[in-house]
């Protein structure tokens, strides 16, 4: 589970909620099916024309990213791997590796490996990779433009359930006590609106994008970790190259624990 995304959603409410009851406003009135109807169903409206079935259909997909955590390997673990690999290949040869390809469990680590061991040039393997990581960018980029698009359309809509709330409040104004509540309401939609596009639309996307450029990141390490074994460097040059895609906490975490110094394994 995502903490962070429980913790935005409950301290978005509580703003909310908290604000209403602090102006002596009532909350109540946040129980309103029209607004309700007007920003939910018109949002999904406006979706369903912006964007085709096969671009809204991974929706459920993309909401449940931002809710679990993601299984990403970790650098730590990357490098300690690479360091191995090179090991291995050093001692043995790329051959060797081809015992290790199965118990990999990233698809395209995997790939990658099986085409070094397949005896594919550096520049052919690199190209392929870098192919994979961009296309994988622009299917992140259209599931995040979609919770952008909805967090744009959303407080424009709130504006037109307003106006639709006025209209039907302007309708009877023979009870002044009437025509209040119901001018109140009205702009319950915009509210309605504006929390759903900038708490939850916008913030989504932009976890989204996070999440996409972190896994960037693992993989463009993989890509440099795969063809240094190609190129049949040492464990202590793998481990140098690949800790530039780490953290100083993270490097000094490795350094404590010795994975990339020492001398290279006989």
């Amino acid at each position: 589970m995502e903490k962070s995304t429980i913790i935005g959603i409950v301290l978005g409410l509580v703003a909310v909620i908290g604000g209403m009851a602090l102006k002596h406003a009532p909350v109540g009135a946040l129980i309103n099916p029209a607004a309700f109807v007007i920003i939910i169903i018109g949002t999904a409206a406006s979706l369903f024309i912006a964007f085709p079935m096969s671009e809204l259909k991974k929706f459920p997909k993309l909401i449940k990213l931002v809710f679990t955590k993601p299984q990403l390997t970790s650098r730590e673990e990357l490098l300690l791997l690479f360091q191995e690999l090179a090991s291995i290949t050093r001692r043995e040869g790329l051959l060797a590796l081809e015992s290790k390809v199965d118990e990999m469990q990233d698809p395209f680590l995997r790939n990658g490996m099986r085409m070094i061991i397949d005896g594919n040039d550096q520049e052919f393997v690199h190209d392929v990779l870098m192919e994979d990581i961009s296309a994988m960018e622009e299917r992140h980029r259209v599931g995040a433009m979609i919770f952008t698009q909805a967090g744009t359309y959303a407080p424009t809509l709130g504006v037109l359930g307003a106006v639709i709330g006025l209209i039907a409040a302007l309708a009877d104004m023979s009870d002044i006590t009437k025509l209040s509540a119901a001018i109140a309401a009205a702009f319950v939609a915009t509210l309605l609106g504006i929390f759903t596009g900038y708490v939850l639309w916008h913030p989504i996307a932009n976890k989204l994008k996070r999440l996409s450029r972190r896994e960037v990141e693992i993989r463009l390490m993989m890509v440099e970790g795969l063809l240094s074994i190609q190129s049949g460097v040492s464990t202590i040059a793998i481990g140098q190259k690949l800790s530039v895609f780490m953290t100083p906490e993270e490097r000094a975490k490795l350094s404590e624990k010795g994975a990339d110094g020492g001398e290279e394994k006989a």
